[in-house]
């Protein structure tokens, strides 16, 4: 297929266009501000059913440069500074693990077969091929081991197959995969992690249970330190794990202190001090957003309101602003206006308590000042918005299906100048 490209010409918004984008079956607009917050909104693909990539899985050169995202026909490339988009690798259902740190090639799944592609070039390689049942999840800060889990149950890999065939879309296996969730976790079925080596093709297995493995992602920094979760109901697992690539060190990163408490949806800081994760205590009644520094011990833990809770957050390239995707009514904070694209300023508590306690084993506390920047009351929360800081932190990328349709847009995060 010959490679599209599509120049980002930016409209400007008529009275029409301004405000929230429409629903209807035409094209949405590339450009507007919303009226509700004042911030600058962006499309950024063109391709209906186009999307950014998951909250924690890196899509950005090293160089800061481009920027990949999926779509039903194959992997893209978007030139931040020209805003050129690229086709880089025609095909359908392409399972994309991330850009990677060094060379910034985009590595993805196809079958059994692990590929990286050049977002320049274009050239392609295949990495691995692996055998059936296992799946590579995550590429480390040098790229030179993948990441993955094993399903060992002959008749589970059979019923995973059946599930993915039977999915017409990433849409409706997403739906599947929610439905699902408790029925695959009581499933019990036997799993472990494993680590490759991609010059050698060393493979070390390790962490066999009968836990759900999922999430997996390598520091940004430490390329032998790997981030995971053992999946299901939050409120069944004790979730968020590190372990190191060649199966040593292996340590619960939150223990829950009470009935009901949970924590997930786990993520590394860009300078890989910090895993911060969703903090309940309990599930659906205080909101937190919890953080543990793999480097001295230390815990972090910032306040949010209900409304202001969201199926994932993110944290800026330095480590000062925070962001979350919001959250529909029937989510798990049942908030009711809680769909939005948040900006979080936090802001650390004072701590007057002296000397004469001791304070090394509790955590610091802070709240989050909140900020929206796109209102997205039109947005069907079965897709995830998944918001993501751009290198240069002027803007917050996420997906949607506001139009009716999944774009990929981008959120200036500083306000629009006013006329």
């Amino acid at each position: 297929m010959t490679p599209v490209k599509t120049a980002f010409a930016v409209l400007c918004c008529s009275a029409t266009l301004c405000g929230r984008a429409q629903t209807d079956t035409n094209e949405p607009p590339r450009e507007w501000i919303d009226t509700d917050t004042g911030h600058r909104v962006l499309r950024l693909s063109a391709e209906p059913g186009s999307e950014s990539f998951y909250f924690n899985v890196n899509p950005f050169t090293p160089d800061g440069t481009k920027m990949a995202f999926t779509a039903p026909l194959g992997i893209y490339a978007l030139d931040l500074t020209t805003h050129e988009v690229t086709q880089v690798v025609a095909g359908k259902r392409l399972r994309v693990l991330e850009v990677g740190r060094k060379t910034g090639q985009v590595y993805y799944n196809q079958g059994t077969n692990v590929f990286a592609a050049d977002l320049t070039t274009k050239a392609v390689k295949l990495v691995a091929t692996l055998p059936r049942g296992s799946h590579a999840v995550a590429v480390n800060c040098d790229e030179t081991v993948i990441a993955g889990t094993t399903t060992l149950d002959p008749e589970a890999i059979q019923r995973e197959e059946s599930r993915e065939k039977e999915a017409s879309n990433l849409d409706s296996e997403r739906k599947s995969k929610a439905k699902n969730i408790e029925e695959r976790f009581d499933q019990r079925t036997e799993m472990e992690l494993f680590c490759r080596n991609l010059a050698t093709g060393e493979t070390k297995s390790f962490d066999r249970c009968h836990d759900w493995l999922n999430h997996l992602q390598f520091s940004p920094t430490d390329p032998t330190l790997l981030l995971f979760a053992h999946e299901g109901p939050w409120h069944k697992v004790d979730r968020v794990w590190l372990v190191h690539s060649d199966g040593t060190g292996l340590m619960l990163v939150h223990q829950r202190r009470m009935i009901m408490e949970i924590a997930g949806h786990e993520f590394w800081s860009h300078d890989g001090s910090t895993v911060w994760y969703d903090l309940q205590t309990p599930r659906g009644e205080d909101f937190w957003l919890g953080g543990y520094n793999v480097l001295n011990g230390t815990r972090t833990q910032y306040h949010l309101q209900r409304n202001e809770w969201s199926v994932h957050y993110n944290i800026s390239p330095d480590g000062t602003l925070f962001s979350g995707d919001g959250g529909g009514p029937g989510m798990v904070a049942h908030a009711d206006n809680g769909k939005w694209i948040y900006l979080f300023h936090p802001e650390m508590n004072t701590d007057v308590m002296g000397t004469n306690l001791d304070k090394s084993a509790l955590a610091h506390t802070g709240v989050f000042r909140s900020e929206r920047l796109v209102n997205m009351a039109e947005h069907d929360y079965s897709l995830e918005p998944n918001a993501t800081f751009t290198p240069d932190m002027k803007w917050l990328v996420f997906r949607s299906n506001m139009s009716g349709t999944n774009y990929v847009y981008a959120v200036e995060v500083n306000k629009a100048a006013t006329k």
